[in-house]
């Protein structure tokens, strides 16, 4: 029957389909054939539209998107902070190492840039994998005779964070659950709940230098555990695993056979005497997937610039979760081509006396920090190892002007315009973040701030009273 277009109206006892075309006529009945109505023309049954209108305008934001939280904004834009107008603002809350102008890029990957600029070569699109050759640099740069790597194995995202983003999508569905480190950095949370998926909390333990509780991760783990997320070195808190320590975890999902997602996004930013292997490189038989980028070691958090190593030595994998990658990563049609034009550059070209400095800085910064806010009555520092970060410990009971970190936090900037993240964000209460990546004379600047405002508040207990009259 050649391509014809029918106007159905009710008429009657059955209905009057008119022909768009011509005007004519044919009587016809509505036959429902599991919910849709259909018609009869010349002994022939077609389905006829039934439109309906909506009576007003309702518009409203996915479930998706309704359950994207992120902690951190939850938290920090319900406090109130209002600097001492008498003393410049010190933020020791922002994990960008550019904020304060004094960890600049090294001048080769500032002309590596440029030269891919310059080229032309880079201004289409890529491939959402990202480019073959820049792919293939990534593999170069990490691969070892442990865990190697090409090109297919590599998947370049915007930023670690959509690495991050496409790894937690590929492995888990809705109703799924994922294992997460507390503290912890907050978007696998964010992540996660936006997709359904449950978030387990397993414990770090601060008086071992932040380890893994092993009995209480294994303790989570079910038939639904989908993955098990690994921050070495550490945001929130700035440790560093050992090698036994990552052979432990790895025990734990070989045991269960879950993979693992390792943010190594810190990954080589550990201070002297430190070493930090990659977790692929210990693994004879867990997969994984690790998740990087040039933010933090290359000091351009702006260049959105990450990637995903698939780890999958005895093919667990396969290609499923291969091919998942490729799929998901077409949703937004990869990362900024210029910087991929940009990586082989700077992976071979960035003088090693660049990483040096870097982690020489962060590592006099931290040690001036933690030296200084150790003497403080009432306060707890954790050492780190290694990234950006210094994590702190309130005694709240020698505080009673505060009920929580957050509130801690709040009056610092109230009254010393210091701010510190309050780690509630982190879900971890009762502690708060410090950034080390701040000059070296705000950060004394920040820690004097911080003893005067810890000793206006400190308290000290009962029974420290009754010691102090015992003696």
């Amino acid at each position: 029957m050649e391509n014809k277009s029918y106007l159905v109206k009710m008429n009657g006892n059955g209905l009057l389909v008119k022909n768009k075309v011509n005007g004519s006529s044919v009587k016809g009945k509505v036959l429902n054939r599991n919910g849709v109505h259909h018609v009869e023309v010349n002994g022939s049954l077609y389905p006829a539209k039934v439109k309906s209108r909506r009576q007003d305008w309702e518009v409203k934001p996915s479930k998706m998107a309704q359950n994207t939280l992120n902690p951190i904004r939850a938290i920090v834009d319900g406090m109130k902070l209002t600097p001492n107008p008498e003393k410049p603002m010190i933020a020791l809350s922002i994990g960008d190492p550019t904020v304060f102008g004094n960890l600049p890029a090294d001048e080769a990957v500032l002309q590596a840039m440029k030269d891919a600029i310059d080229s032309q070569k880079f201004n289409g699109y890529a491939p959402s994998v990202g480019y073959l050759h820049s792919r293939q640099a990534v593999a170069n740069f990490y691969s070892c005779p442990e865990a190697p790597l090409g090109a297919e194995d590599v998947i370049l995202t915007s930023g670690c964070s959509q690495a991050i983003d496409l790894a937690i999508s590929v492995l888990c569905n809705s109703g799924d659950n994922i294992l997460v480190p507390c503290p912890g950095f907050s978007l696998y949370k964010t992540l996660a709940v936006s997709m359904g998926i449950e978030v387990k909390l397993y414990n770090l333990l601060p008086e071992k230098s932040w380890e893994v509780d092993l009995q209480h991760l294994e303790s989570l783990i079910d038939e639904g555990t989908s993955c098990i997320i690994v921050t070495n070195p550490s945001n929130p808190c700035g440790s560093v695993f050992t090698k036994e320590h990552l052979q432990k975890i790895l025990k734990v999902a070989s045991r269960h056979c879950v993979p693992i997602l390792a943010d190594e996004i810190y990954s080589d930013m550990v201070f002297p005497g430190c070493s930090s292997p990659s977790m692929a490189s210990l693994s004879s038989d867990v997969p994984i997937l690790a998740c990087g980028g040039l933010a933090k070691r290359w000091l351009v958090p702006g260049w959105r610039l990450g990637w995903i190593l698939i780890h999958d030595r005895n093919d667990i994998f396969g290609t499923e979760i291969r091919q998942g990658l490729v799929k998901l990563s077409q949703r937004i049609l990869g990362a900024c081509t210029i910087v991929q034009g940009a990586l082989e550059s700077i992976f071979n070209n960035t003088p090693q006396s660049f990483y040096r400095s870097t982690i020489s800085f962060l590592k006099s910064n931290s040690d001036i920090c933690f030296n200084e806010l150790s003497t403080i009555p009432g306060l707890n520092p954790v050492m780190p190892s290694g990234a950006m970060y210094l994590m702190v410990g309130i005694d709240m009971e020698h505080f009673p002007d505060f009920k929580n970190d957050v509130e801690f936090t709040e009056r610092l900037v109230t009254e010393q315009s210091v701010f510190c993240l309050p780690a509630s964000a982190f879900e971890y209460p009762n502690y708060f973040r410090i950034v080390v990546t701040v000059p070296e004379e705000q950060m004394v600047e920040a820690c004097g701030r911080i003893r005067e405002f810890c000793l206006t508040h400190y308290r000290p207990s009962s029974r420290d009273s009754l010691n102090d009259l015992d003696q």
